[in-house]
């Protein structure tokens, strides 16, 4: 069975996630493309065979699309997937899942109204090889309880464009997420503060920033964020438990020895640093729309729950640094909670 998937955005990440459909994962087609820009759209659609819609709801609507993915801007994430939920049809969302925690709310009650899952938020990280060995390492309690995480997400730059809330929206969002699975618990707090400024940045950016997040169970979160680190692209996570610790690994690469130096590369961007993880996200979502089944990967609740918590983190750091509670809802049953 060939997946029909319509795409609601053709940006950058909308073009990357069309080329892994059509020429890396197996099993997808791309039918129909829309986007804000009309031309951009036609010209993409083009290259694969699709047909353009003139919107989000035309799309979805077409009896040529069996599935929908969104990556389309934020802000209108929330209409688009209500309406593919509304229709019945999976849905794979970039994140955000909607850029407000009562958006993500009314995602998760018509999803709850169909009954079963049909949302997949973009977080890739749950896909990646090293992140998927450090689940199986603390899911199996050979480190005993954790007790500590200690992370740092490096960027080498980051555009004028880019704010300080964006340093928990768009980026720490991605920790959030991975924490909460690879530890298998709630961040119920979270506090932002700065350090020295680097020079290397825009003069309106807080940069670096680092984020302490408590756990339900009591686990101490440290975040380090620095966007505009300059020598590269560069994620680094540990979790530290009462019999050990395991470590994420760096990507793999050579050793070159030149001019009396030993060194290795260091990524520059985040497309090549998760290309694989990117990768078996679309697979294992097609391979569970073709047998019918709920997708696997990050729920709307997970959507819910990031947006939440970088809420408070961003208040947190607008407060200087004060510790603000995450206000979350109840889990619903239908993501493994007893509401």
């Amino acid at each position: 069975m060939t997946i029909r998937v319509g795409v609601i955005g053709a940006g950058m990440i909308g073009q990357d996630h069309i080329r892994r459909l059509t020429e890396v994962v197996t099993g997808a087609t791309v039918t129909a493309v829309t986007d804000i820009d009309a031309e951009r759209a036609a010209e993409v659609a083009a290259r694969v065979g699709a047909v353009t819609l003139p919107t989000g709801a035309d799309l979805i609507a077409s009896p040529d699309v069996d599935a929908v993915l969104v990556t389309s801007w934020g802000p209108t994430h929330a209409e688009h997937v209500l309406g593919a939920v509304t229709a019945g049809k999976p849905v794979f969302c970039e994140k955000p899942l909607a850029t407000t925690a009562e958006d993500c709310l009314r995602i998760v009650d018509a999803e709850r109204a169909h009954g079963r899952r049909l949302v997949q938020v973009g977080f890739m990280r749950r896909f990646d090889p090293g992140y998927r060995q450090m689940k199986q390492v603390i899911a199996s309690g050979s480190l005993g309880a954790p007790l500590i995480v200690h992370c740092a997400h490096r960027n080498p730059t980051v555009p004028q464009s880019y704010t300080s809330a964006m340093a928990a929206q768009d980026t720490a969002v991605h920790e959030i997420d991975v924490l909460r699975w690879l530890l298998d618990d709630e961040i119920v707090s979270a506090q932002v503060v700065t350090p020295r400024a680097t020079s290397k940045r825009f003069a309106h950016l807080k940069d670096p920033q680092i984020m302490y997040f408590e756990t339900a169970n009591g686990v101490r979160i440290d975040l380090e964020v620095f966007v505009n680190c300059q020598y590269g692209y560069d994620i680094q996570c540990e979790t530290v438990g009462e019999e050990g610790l395991v470590r994420l690994p760096d990507p793999a690469a050579v050793g070159v020895r030149t001019a009396g130096k030993h060194g290795t590369a260091v990524q520059q961007d985040w497309k090549a640093r998760f290309v694989e993880a990117f990768d078996t996200e679309f697979r294992e979502w097609v391979d569970t729309i073709a047998t019918g089944a709920e997708p696997i990967g990050p729920s709307a609740w997970d959507g819910y729950a990031a947006t939440v918590i970088t809420d408070a983190a961003v208040r947190s750091l607008e407060s200087d640094g004060t510790v603000v509670t995450v206000d979350m809802k109840p889990r619903p049953a239908l993501y493994g909670g007893t509401a």
